[in-house]
């Protein structure tokens, strides 16, 4: 079943930072895999043929390569991308830390819809 929904670009600055990586790592595949995604993902953004969540992307650009940060509850001052992915993490009773965030995230103000 084809999906109806139209691809959204990236915001400009956010594109920017993206092609300049692609710059420095000399390889989309090498940014992708910074990023924590696939080799696709990164040439769909580029092309702005992401049919995914490019504002969730966008944040993970802007927290990898544009150093943005968010407060968390939990860890202090923390890279959004590593923020996000935090939030994606299952509890895990035998690390304290985990556990703790599993707890704030649920209603942490920089939380992404996961639905």
């Amino acid at each position: 079943m084809a999906s109806n929904k139209l691809p959204q670009s990236l915001p400009l600055d956010v594109l920017a930072a993206l092609e300049d990586a692609v710059k420095r790592f000399g390889s989309q595949s090498k940014v992708a895999q910074d990023l924590g995604v696939s080799g696709a993902v990164v040439n769909h953004l580029l092309k702005n043929r992401y049919p995914g969540d490019v504002a969730t992307m966008a944040e993970r650009i802007r927290g990898q390569y544009m150093a943005e940060t968010v407060a968390c509850p939990v860890m202090g001052d923390l890279g959004r991308r590593h923020c996000l992915d935090n939030q994606t993490r299952p509890l895990a009773h035998t690390n304290p830390v985990r556990v703790r965030l599993f707890h704030a995230c649920k209603t942490c103000p920089n939380r992404k819809d996961m639905s």
